[in-house]
């Protein structure tokens, strides 16, 4: 059994087409389908079965491939490490964080801690609340920033690094508009603009609305900053977003309004999962991201 053909099996399983895995490993369709079947005759088994013009994995298949995924992602590990060895500064941090975190607050940190290193690479993973979750405890990621912060999750672990608020935005023309701050319960007769379940700051955003007297009438739904912002600035709804969501500056801008009351935060955590060291080049970024926060560095589980 060769490592080639695990790589290639685990392609073709992602993909569930030889023609593409084999398209996205650069290599012959006929050398793929070649290592699948030495691969099935060694073991004795078939992996795969057609449907149409897709293959799907067996029972065993599946059972193979996940066992076969634990095994490439150790072996990257191992290699990661050594090379941190010979020179943890020429390291790959792999860093999930979701969307609304993307615009400002992940490419300042980054900048600034290149500075300091600046031959470390990044690997970035966007992602919903469940799936950081899910990438932390598979080992798709070694750290992730993630909101709300999970303060009762036996899998993972972490730090609350930043409390931010969420500020009303409405479209220019809304009789709120000029104010310098509103409560929310005076946004109770407008559609809102909020973003799908699953992403986590619709329950926040959800939850204030219920504090403060009523239930939000959803017009839209949407899975970007950009998208909400951009309806909002359109006349087509209120919303609320976090001030780090807000920087871009576009043709269309909303207006963007405080809320009194209730006030609505949302914490901002940095987690990895609680049963893994983490790689040296990792433990560094997180050292770096304590510091930055102005947290205390000798306080965070051991790792």
């Amino acid at each position: 059994m060769e490592l080639r053909q695990l790589q290639y099996f685990v392609k073709v399983a992602k993909k569930e087409h030889v023609t593409q895995a084999a398209e996205e490993l650069h290599v012959a369709q006929s050398a793929v389908s070649r290592q699948i079947h030495q691969l099935e005759q060694e073991l004795g088994v078939n992996l795969f079965m057609q449907k149409g013009r897709n293959l799907h994995l067996t029972a065993v298949g599946q059972l193979f491939c996940s066992r076969v995924e634990t095994i490439l992602k150790d072996l990257e590990r191992a290699v990661t490490e050594v090379h941190e060895l010979l020179d943890p500064e020429l390291g790959e941090i792999r860093l999930g964080f979701p969307n609304s975190l993307g615009i400002h607050f992940i490419p300042s940190i980054v900048s600034e801690f290149r500075k300091l290193y600046p031959n470390v690479k990044f690997r970035f993973k966007q992602g919903t609340y469940p799936t950081l979750i899910r990438d932390v405890v598979s080992g798709d990621v070694d750290l992730a920033f993630i909101s709300p912060f999970p303060e009762n999750h036996d899998q993972v672990v972490g730090n609350i690094v930043l409390t931010e608020e969420l500020v009303a935005i409405l479209p220019p023309g809304h009789p709120l508009a000029g104010e310098q701050s509103i409560t929310l319960s005076q946004l109770k007769d407008d559609h809102f603009i909020l973003f799908g379940n699953g992403y986590s700051l619709r329950p926040i955003v959800w939850h204030a609305c219920l504090e403060a007297g009523f239930t939000p009438k959803v017009a839209f739904e949407g899975e970007e900053t950009d998208t909400i912002r951009g309806l909002v600035a359109a006349g087509m709804g209120v919303s609320l977003l976090p001030e780090m969501a807000l920087y871009q500056s576009f043709q269309l801008q909303p207006s963007r309004v405080r809320i009194s009351q209730p006030k609505v935060t949302r914490t901002i955590g940095l987690i990895s999962r609680s049963d893994e060291k983490l790689p040296l080049v990792a433990k560094s970024f997180r050292a770096f991201l304590l510091e930055y926060f102005g947290l205390q560095i000798d306080t965070p589980p051991s790792q």
